[in-house]
């Protein structure tokens, strides 16, 4: 098959590329007939900008003609009609990528194999993430393109590899089992200190030059110091520069290279001119040496601050054991945990973690999941609870059912959350690699008129050289690409240590603008274990027999107020048998029993089949305002239908639910009550909770309507906030969240509603309203980072690179900004460390 030639994103983002129309061809699935072919053709078709489209049933694949900009748009519209393009990613860790320059070239080299449509690049953890269609021939056939891809453009896949992206396709590095090799003697760690060992006898004679004490070694030992940091422990920059040459594009390395190699050729020419000469020589080779010892010691504590960042992520992954006790026959077996099943009967000891996803079957204990929610304190847990792995167990014996295993656990994807949040590009940096794509020859281009100008105009070709390579040495390439994923990585990764799982950098820029919150009631706001406080039959009905039929619509139900019902039932009770159970979006569930079918749902749903409530309206009535929910049971009997029970529930706000609302209405938020239940038991709900904006008896469906009507509303107020956070915890959230700005939802670890945790931008693994306000704190607090990061970023070569030309920056003096500005963006981004949960703060750890 053949794919896309070059990257779609990556041509559109040229500015003023013409909008060529290029042919790639697909795989389709779904398709079985020519109904099929005609409605793939027609969706495709259906994009602006497709030229031709061409379908193929034989072979199930769809020939495109297009912008590429449009690729995009097309594989959209074929998944919204059902015949998506599959799709594979993959997680490559790149050897050589040392300044933003690197990052788009990478990308861009990544982008052109035929089949990717999408790749990022991250330069603090220097892993691309490739999407690509996904082919026949797999994972390796790509990977081994992909490399060779890197190859042509002066890179490689890293042999030493770390774990692969949680959830990727593929392999990550160039082949498994490398990692373990033995590590070379000259470490960096080493290549830097004897960088500045070498260097220090050079330059330290300087600081003594104010004072009249001439302390230069002769040129014989500078050279014999200066050349083996130059042409050994510099040699890095030149091979990545030459690779940088032969791709056609620029790095700091080779910056770095071209800097230090005309300080050092004109030492080595001064000191022939002056041997000839008879005189004493003017050398700068100390220039050369201490701009290389300190561009090494910026990069290795910039890796040091890189590694500080992605601790986040080695934290959870230390969590996994690599083993389980299975019991087999009631004989407890060491078994590798991917050798573990769904299913497998797990024993876990005291002090031991829990290996797999599961269900307690046996013993009680505490558990610490610390690590896994950010709840500080141990958790008690016994029979019939569910634990998560990578908890820590207290002082009980555990036997546990396993329910995931594997990739499947809440801890397996915790960590691919963090993992995407963190391999994804803030929209600012978009402009970021725009900037960086055109910096080194820009930079070059302004070394070279400071050559000139000075060269020409003061006749001084010797400090003209030396102002050039200033410019060289100052520029801050990797600065400019540090700054936003440094940020990014240290903010997602303090929230995944307090239990807030952001999915991407777009949710962390977008918080920041946030003016209105609006939250779902039941599970959310409230403790979510309703009550069943009152169950009044109606005239003529059993209430016995009207409870075990609506235990019998319940049963099949993971809904809280379905809890309630069946934990009610005396013992002893049982529920008849049920037929054709279904549940009706917005309304309740309806099934057959004894041959009847019998609704159970809200006051609308029996308005709606014409359910006469008669004497219990009023009971009804009463129990709203008392902030109950209402459903009734009725039978749908061939002679009209037939009321035979009230039921209603309560539910109580969570304890810290009304202080955490009060915090976002301080931050100068608006808090928004949407809710489907009835509006009598919304506005006692809301009037304890301290809301006045109460929206009720909503459909699922229409919560995404109510976000748009409180964004409409956002948008028109003053105050620079137009954006909706929508906040929730079920499956009837999931659209909401994804139609507000901001989605955040709200979910136990491991027990969260898989569908709304994929719909929102935002995870809370704990029912803690105020990790609401934390986490928007926290967002607001790194986005801030990332605008400070790069006006510093930006700043350090504004202000620097015209310095350096002007003659008023030496080349050494220049290499150390150059490398300081660097470690101080990492730096500055991992002070987010630090952050702590402000209603920690409040109510102490």
């Amino acid at each position: 098959m053949s794919a896309v030639p070059a990257d779609p994103a990556a041509d559109a983002a040229q500015p003023g590329m013409a909008a060529v129309p290029v042919s790639w061809t697909w795989p389709v699935e779904g398709m079985s007939c020519a109904a099929c072919v005609a409605r793939v053709e027609k969706a495709v078709r259906g994009v602006p900008g497709v030229a031709d489209a061409a379908v193929n049933l034989a072979r199930e694949t769809v020939t495109v003609t297009a912008p590429p900009q449009q690729a995009a748009t097309v594989l959209a519209a074929l998944d919204h009609a059902g015949y998506p393009v599959p799709q594979q990613t993959l997680a490559l860790q790149v050897d050589g990528v040392s300044c933003a320059s690197c990052v788009g070239r990478v990308e861009r080299a990544l982008a052109a194999v035929p089949g990717v449509l999408e790749a990022d690049v991250s330069l603090v953890t220097e892993r691309a993430v490739v999407r690509a269609v996904a082919r026949p021939e797999a994972a390796p056939v790509l990977r081994a393109e992909l490399g060779a891809a890197l190859r042509r453009a002066g890179y490689a896949l890293r042999a030493d590899a770390g774990p692969p992206l949680a959830g990727a396709t593929g392999v990550q590095g160039a082949g498994a089992g490398a990692g373990a090799a033995r590590r070379p003697w000259l470490t960096d760690g080493r290549r830097v200190a004897l960088a500045l060992l070498l260097a220090a006898p050079l330059v330290l004679p300087m600081f003594a030059l104010p004072f009249g004490v001439h302390a230069m070694l002769p040129p014989a030992w500078q050279f014999a110091l200066a050349a083996p940091v130059q042409c050994w422990l510099g040699a890095r920059f030149y091979v990545s520069g030459w690779k940088a040459v032969r791709a056609g594009t620029g790095n700091m390395d080779l910056l770095v290279a071209i800097g230090t190699s005309a300080a050092f050729g004109l030492s080595l020419w001064e000191w022939w001119s002056a041997a000839r000469a008879g005189r004493e020589p003017h050398l700068y080779l100390e220039g050369a040496a201490a701009v290389i010892a300190l561009v090494l010691l910026g990069k290795w504590l910039e890796s040091r601050a890189k590694r500080r960042a992605a601790d986040a992520i080695r934290a959870l992954e230390g969590l996994r054991p690599a083993t389980a006790l299975v019991l087999e026959d009631g004989v407890e077996r060491e078994r590798p945990l991917p050798e573990v099943g769904v299913g497998d009967l797990v024993r876990v000891r005291p002090g031991a973690r829990v290996p797999v996803d599961g269900q307690i079957v046996e013993g009680a204990s505490h558990l610490d999941e610390s690590l896994l929610t950010g709840e500080s304190l141990p958790v008690p847990r016994g029979s019939g609870d569910r634990v998560s792995a990578g908890a820590l167990n207290g002082e009980g014996l555990l036997t546990l059912r396993a329910t995931a295993v594997g990739a499947e656990t809440a801890l397996a994807r915790i960590v691919r959350l963090v993992e995407n949040a963190q391999a994804k590009k803030a929209p600012i940096q978009r402009l970021v690699d725009r900037v960086s794509a055109v910096f080194v020859p820009v930079v070059l281009g302004i070394a070279l008129l400071t050559l000139l100008g000075w060269g020409l105009a003061a006749g001084n070709w010797t400090a003209a050289l030396l102002n050039a390579v200033a410019v060289l040495v100052i520029a801050c390439p990797c600065a400019l690409g540090l700054a936003t994923p440094a940020a990014i990585m240290a903010g997602t990764g303090v929230a995944a240590r307090n239990g807030i799982l952001i999915k991407d950098a777009e949710a962390l820029e977008l918080a920041r603008r946030v003016g209105v919150v609006a939250f779902d009631k039941t599970g959310t706001l409230t403790v979510g274990r309703p009550r069943l406080a009152a169950l009044d039959a109606a005239p003529g009905v059993d209430a016995a027999t009207a409870h075990a039929r609506a235990a019998a619509l319940q049963r099949g139900s993971g809904h809280p107020l379905a809890r309630a019902v069946i934990d009610a039932l005396p013992d002893g009770a049982d529920a008849p048998a049920l037929a054709r159970l279904r549940a009706v979006p917005g309304r309740g569930l309806r099934g057959t029993i004894d041959g009847v079918d019998h609704v159970l749902g809200s006051s609308r749903w029996m308005e709606e089949l014409g359910v006469p409530l008669g004497a219990l309206a009023g009971r009804a009535e009463a129990q709203r305002h008392e902030g109950c929910t209402v459903s009734w049971l009725a039978a749908l009997e061939p002679a009209g239908p037939r009321l035979l029970a009230l039921l209603a529930f309560a539910d109580t706000p969570k304890p810290e639910a009304a202080d955490a609302l009060a915090r976002l209405r301080a931050q100068g938020l608006r808090t928004v009550l949407v809710s489907g239940d009835n509006a009598a038991a919304v506005r006692v709900a809301a009037t304890a909770l301290g809301i006045d904006d109460v929206r009720a008896e909503v459909l699922p469906g229409d919560k995404a309507r109510i976000v748009g009507e409180l964004r409409a509303a956002a948008a028109a107020a003053a105050g620079g906030r137009p954006l909706v956070a929508m906040v929730g915890d079920g499956i009837n959230d999931a659209p909401a969240l994804a139609a507000a700005d901001v989605g955040i939802a709200m979910a136990e670890a491991g027990q969260g509603t898989d569908v709304a945790m994929h719909a929102a931008g935002i995870t809370l693994l704990r029912g803690d309203v105020h990790l609401v306000p934390d986490a928007l704190d926290l967002a607001r607090r790194t986005a801030a980072k990332i605008r400070g990061n790069l006006f510093w970023a930006f700043a350090f070569n504004a202000i620097g690179i015209p310095l350096a030309a002007s003659g008023r920056l030496s080349p050494m003096v220049a290499g150390a900004a150059m490398a300081f500005s660097s470690v101080f963006v990492v730096g500055n981004a991992l002070l987010l460390a630090r952050w702590r949960r402000p209603s920690a703060r409040r109510r102490g750890p």
